[in-house]
């Protein structure tokens, strides 16, 4: 009889559980695009879910005045760690990136506590991930169906131009418009009056220029076309790790294709995509930061920035396959003085299978 009431007991325990997990679920959808406001409040309650493991960190702020922030990651160990970077959003219409970082976010705080490998990186890394960088040009894409699909920031453009807006991704101090932009500033590809002209891509490098010997990697989320970038846009600058980036990088988009059978090529830009000067992967690289990509997610045109809602959920697990990849890399090379071994990959690769049909916090 003890032993029947002790088992229905830990059922009970169990199906509350559960309900609880659920109704986490149901309160924040990870499959849907959310507004501004919206992944504000899931920032608090994250940092209000994970007390001493999840904070916010404001780093900037936008042309329009809004704040900057990023959600730092880890354990504390009361030792000096290393770091992982990822930021999404830096192109507004790409709603499906803040949507991965919102998903990369919730996997990595629901893993940790069961996963010894994860809660170990946690340990030795912290995690620095900006679900949106370009606040001002995300709000307005959100405006109405006229401004759906717009790309930069907000700032007026230079006297005499009656255009708005800066592409955050070409205002880097990294061959600064050299290749792959435009000096007209209605152009799309609009590189700034000059390098690191807008306030957001100070925010990003002032915060990452002081403390860029702690970055292990680099990461920039973006859509669309199913690529993974290596440094350098410019086709006569190749990276000194230019055979370790390929190689880590193929093994990502070997990761991403065992999860949905997903295609992703890999490759420098001006290789499998346009050349192009000022980037913010370009930037990292050339700061000493060994690890640097570019993530162009879903899909190959047939959506484009528009992606459906339905997409979200494989885009996100298969994308979070390839970082975990990469992320794993520079984890292990750091810690255990040596390459990805087997079993690090196969770890990768039975995490993406386990994160398919895991519930979401």
């Amino acid at each position: 009889m003890l032993n029947s009431v002790g088992l229905s007991f830990m059922l009970l325990l169990s199906a509350v559980g559960a309900a609880i997990v659920e109704s986490n679920r149901v309160g924040y959808d990870y499959y849907k695009y959310h507004p501004m406001p919206e992944i504000t409040s899931w920032m608090t309650q994250m940092e209000k879910d994970y007390p001493g493991v999840v904070s916010i960190v404001d780093y900037g702020k936008s042309y329009e005045g809004r704040t900057i922030s990023l959600l730092k990651i880890g354990l504390n160990t009361g030792e000096k760690k290393k770091a992982i970077w990822m930021d999404c959003g830096i192109h507004a219409r790409e709603w499906i990136a803040p949507a991965f970082c919102q998903y990369f976010v919730s996997q990595i705080l629901q893993s940790y506590k069961t996963d010894t490998i994860m809660e170990q990186m946690m340990k030795d890394m912290d995690f620095y991930v900006t679900p949106v960088l370009n606040v001002d040009g995300y709000i307005y894409s959100w405006k109405d169906n006229t401004t759906r699909l717009w790309r930069k920031n907000r700032s007026p453009g230079p006297p005499g131009c009656d255009c708005y807006g800066t592409d955050l991704n070409r205002n880097f101090e990294a061959n600064w418009g050299t290749i792959g932009v435009s000096f007209d500033c209605c152009s799309q590809t609009y590189c700034g009056t000059k390098p690191k002209s807008e306030p957001e891509t100070q925010s990003v490098m002032n915060f990452l220029a002081s403390r860029k010997d702690d970055f292990l990697c680099f990461l920039t989320i973006h859509s669309y076309s199913q690529l993974l970038l290596i440094p350098f846009g410019h086709p006569d600058f190749t990276a000194t790790n230019y055979d370790e980036l390929m190689t880590v990088g193929l093994g990502a988009s070997d990761a991403i294709r065992k999860v949905h059978g997903m295609e992703y090529a890999v490759g420098t830009s001006p290789a499998i995509l346009y050349p192009n000067s000022g980037s913010s992967r370009d930037w990292a690289r050339m700061q000493g930061i060994p690890l640097s990509y570019t993530f162009e997610l879903r899909d190959n045109g047939t959506f484009g920035f528009e992606l459906p809602e339905d997409q979200i959920k494989p885009t996100c697990e298969e994308a979070y396959s390839g970082a975990l990849h990469i992320i794993t890399y520079a984890h292990d090379k750091t810690f255990n003085g040596a390459v990805v071994t087997a079993a690090a990959t196969l770890w990768t690769m039975l995490l993406a299978v386990g994160v398919t049909g895991a519930n979401l916090i």
